[in-house]
């Protein structure tokens, strides 16, 4: 009995298709990374702020305190929660 004439062609070309995976990739491997320190340089502002050694203006010690204690005792102290089933749009 004679084979079909495409089965050695179409073993040729799944062979093919099964080398092709195993292919390296160097144009990814090439940028891998970019995409990550692109990311972190959109979202620097000032690129040069550590530089800077001025003092910065604003917010005096005083208040930096009662606020900074004020944050911090709001997680000692929270706020009691009623029931558990209770939706309400404010505190009350």
């Amino acid at each position: 009995m004679q084979r079909p004439p495409f089965l050695p062609l179409l073993c040729v070309l799944l062979a093919s298709f099964a080398a092709s995976g195993c292919t390296t990739t160097p144009h990814f491997d090439r940028n891998f990374g970019r995409s990550v320190d692109l990311l972190r340089a959109q979202q620097v502002i000032n690129p040069q702020a550590g530089l800077n050694r001025d003092p910065v203006t604003g917010l005096d010690g005083k208040a930096a305190v009662a606020g900074y204690n004020a944050y911090q005792k709001s997680f000692s102290a929270p706020v009691p929660q009623s029931g558990a089933m209770t939706i309400s749009l404010g505190r009350q």
